[in-house]
């Protein structure tokens, strides 16, 4: 494929929680695609018809009216007209919860990543969690609450009876560990649960698994080596991932090759439970017994200087621009 003949239609932005998330996968993106000779055509979901005049101002000007009429006009035929394929950079709602992936289905555009459903379905968190311990993955046990159709002393009242504390209260699509609390105590959880509504309709009450933090990556057929994620104060949260310097990443992770193949196996039973394609990442517990629990699968990960699977990539000796050549390989190839 003669790359000066493609373009690649870049999304980037949006209008989610994750936005500052995704003008830094964005421009790291944008980066690669010109280091490898693609035409490459940039695109703020948030800035409607109206887009940027300049390229700085992709990654610099801020967005202080956005709206999901202005999203939506956005994918117009005349916008897409000179692109040949799609890479979406999005984070968050309306990036990587299958309306994007809709649009540009109607679009007939080819794009990076899995489809719609599959999208759509590992944002869930509970949907995704049914469906990978009904093929083989253990995952740890939790409920769903859905806003205005609870009581807070029924939801205490069943943490009391099915949990011990600690215990995670999220949102149940949002990533980054947006919303999320870890509750010592029953007090805690009104406000837990009203902050994780804050970004949310849905909020996941589930068990806190002590241990190792890891995560699984795969690109095409290939799944990579396990990366251990080691945070300076504990948990891996907003500021660990994308803030901190101080958190180590190794890869391939210190573990011996029994665990490692079982995690990799189970990350692929919930890559091949949730239909995911192209690329994906499955983060996981250790815990000291030697049980390994999957929290969550993301079908759009990072890819900032703080992202995992460029980090997973780059351990079998696949570079950032190589990664994302092959990432668009795929799609065209589709």
């Amino acid at each position: 494929m003669n790359m000066s003949e493609v373009t690649v239609g870049l999304l980037l932005g949006g209008i989610s929680k994750e936005r500052e998330i995704s003008l830094q996968s964005g421009k790291a993106i944008y980066n690669a695609l010109l280091e490898l000779g693609y035409n490459v055509i940039l695109i703020d979901p948030a800035l409607g018809k109206n887009q940027h005049n300049s390229i700085e101002k992709y990654f610099t000007a801020t967005i202080e009216n956005h709206s999901k009429e202005k999203f939506l006009e956005t994918f117009s035929v005349e916008m897409f007209k000179y692109i040949e394929v799609v890479f979406i950079g999005l984070h968050g709602t309306l990036g990587e919860d299958g309306v994007v992936q809709s649009l540009l289905d109607l679009l007939g555009k080819p794009y990076v990543g899995s489809d719609a459903i599959s999208s759509a379905i590992s944002m869930d968190k509970m949907i995704s969690k049914i469906l990978m311990e009904k093929n083989g993955v253990n995952v740890p046990k939790g409920f769903l609450v859905k806003k205005n159709h609870f009581e807070f002393e029924m939801v205490k009242k069943r943490i009391e009876i099915e949990f011990s504390f600690p215990i995670i209260v999220k949102p149940s699509d949002q990533g980054s560990t947006i919303g999320l609390t870890v509750c010592n105590k029953i007090d805690e959880i009104e406000s837990a649960i009203n902050l994780a509504f804050s970004v949310s309709s849905s909020v996941l009450i589930e068990e806190f698994i002590k241990g190792r933090e890891f995560t699984v990556g795969f690109l095409g057929e290939t799944i990579l080596p396990v990366l251990e994620i080691i945070p300076e104060h504990g948990l891996y949260d907003y500021d660990a991932k994308y803030n901190s310097d101080k958190t180590q990443f190794i890869v391939p992770a210190d573990i011996s090759k029994q665990v490692a193949e079982n995690m990799q196996n189970q990350a692929k039973l919930a890559f091949q439970a949730l239909g995911n394609r192209d690329y994906s990442r499955a983060d996981f517990i250790l815990t000291e017994d030697g049980k390994t629990y999957c929290l969550e699968v993301n079908t759009l990960p990072g890819m900032t200087s703080h992202s995992l699977v460029p980090k997973m990539a780059e351990s079998i000796g696949i570079d950032f621009p190589q990664l994302i050549d092959k990432l668009i390989n795929f799609a065209v190839n589709r």
